[in-house]
């Protein structure tokens, strides 16, 4: 899976360059954030831009990477969501759970907020 990683001071910017986050990736993408959380980054804002899909598999791994930063004080957010990954959060309802930002640089800021 192609991941761009940045730090951001104490936030970890997570590219996600792929069209599709689905059930022959997602295993990736999860073992990559536990390895950040193991490494005591709680603060993360996944990119989501070059991402047009995103399944159920795909979803499992956003929302156990969000439970693991809540279980260590932490947040994830999410950035850039391409309008059918953005309806996928909507008919989900997990756009309630998740705060979702136009842009990686305002999910960001968030955090000093």
């Amino acid at each position: 899976m192609n991941i761009q990683i940045n730090e951001r001071g104490d936030i970890v910017l997570i590219s996600v360059d792929e069209e599709r986050l689905d059930a022959h990736n997602s295993t990736d993408l999860k073992t990559r954030l536990l390895s950040l959380f193991e490494d005591g980054k709680n603060n993360m804002v996944i990119n989501l831009e070059g991402v047009r899909f995103v399944d159920s598999s795909g979803l499992g791994a956003l929302v156990s990477g969000f439970k693991n930063a809540s279980a260590r004080n932490g947040s994830l957010k999410l950035s850039n969501l391409q309008p059918q990954v953005q309806s996928m959060f909507e008919l989900t309802r997990l756009h309630r759970v998740f705060e979702i930002f136009p842009n990686s640089e305002d999910a960001i800021a968030s955090f000093q907020a």
